[in-house]
């Protein structure tokens, strides 16, 4: 587990990524984060790669498409 506080960056609220976090997201500076919605209020955090925000897009439109489909298959 690595731990992180949310602190005050100008009129907004951040936090900053503990050099144990860069490193497993292989990432460096200046780099594309995907935060994604995951269960129980949380977030799933994805380095961008190439295609990735065009894959992303397509599966929320067949979500949003599809949502009575899922939301019958989930039960």
């Amino acid at each position: 587990m690595i731990e992180t506080k949310v602190r005050r960056i100008g009129n907004s609220l951040g936090i900053v990524l503990p050099k144990e976090a860069i490193n497993t997201l292989k990432v460096q500076e200046g780099a594309t984060l995907y935060l994604t919605e995951a269960p129980e209020n949380s977030l799933c955090v994805t380095p961008g790669k190439p295609g990735f925000k065009e894959k992303m897009e397509l599966a929320e439109n067949l979500m949003q498409r599809y949502r009575n489909a899922l939301r019958e298959l989930a039960k």
